[in-house]
């Protein structure tokens, strides 16, 4: 038997990121998520090493690798749109969850439940807070796409980067390594390469 899921996942590289906006470089949905898969990897490292926390950072990782999957069905809705009222996000994470249960028919029932592990959480408090980090991962990427864009003069992502900013910054009291990642990476960001190194 021959089974789609990767197949599928592989096709996240076609899915163009930020679709109502001019851009002056185009993110896909691949790229963006191996950023987020990154940051949540670090933001759950620094839980662990400053907070004694105890988070499965590599989990982290892989979900913020898939946590956009659901998009290669949906494809990528707007955030205006996504976050227009309650009814509207609740019907629309209604929708990923069905085109996450697609994705994960797409697999051998042995290996099924490995990846809904990574695909739908666990209920108890260490994994809760673990995916809240791979939130703010998704969060940190999507202002570091508003920086670049904003940083090569493309204003049309002002209002967008001012938002990000700010629920980012909402999130420092309760996600101290947000914080930490904003003070000590998030700057370096938009260096060039010579600067870099």
């Amino acid at each position: 038997m021959n089974y789609n899921f990767f197949a599928l996942i592989s096709r996240m590289k076609y899915i163009d990121r930020w679709a109502l906006m001019r851009n002056t470089r185009q993110e896909n949905l691949c790229e963006h998520s191996m950023e987020v898969a990154m940051i949540a990897h670090a933001l759950c490292t620094i839980g662990n090493v400053r907070y004694g926390k105890n988070l499965d950072a590599n989990k982290a990782a892989l979900i913020g690798l898939y946590h956009d999957a659901s998009e290669i069905i949906t494809g990528d809705m707007p955030t205006p749109v996504k976050y227009f009222n309650k009814d509207l996000k609740k019907a629309y994470k209604e929708v990923e969850a069905i085109a996450d249960d697609k994705l994960l028919e797409k697999l051998p029932n042995d290996l099924r439940p490995s990846f809904e592990a990574i695909f739908k959480a666990d209920d108890n408090d260490d994994e809760r807070y673990m995916r809240r980090l791979v939130k703010a991962a998704d969060k940190l990427s999507a202002l570091i796409k508003c920086m670049a864009e904003t940083g090569a003069g493309n204003s049309e992502f002002r209002t967008a980067k001012e938002s990000t900013e700010k629920t980012i910054r909402s999130l420092y009291q309760e996600l101290p390594e947000v914080l930490d990642f904003v003070n000590e990476f998030l700057s370096s960001y938009g260096n060039t390469l010579d600067e870099l190194t």
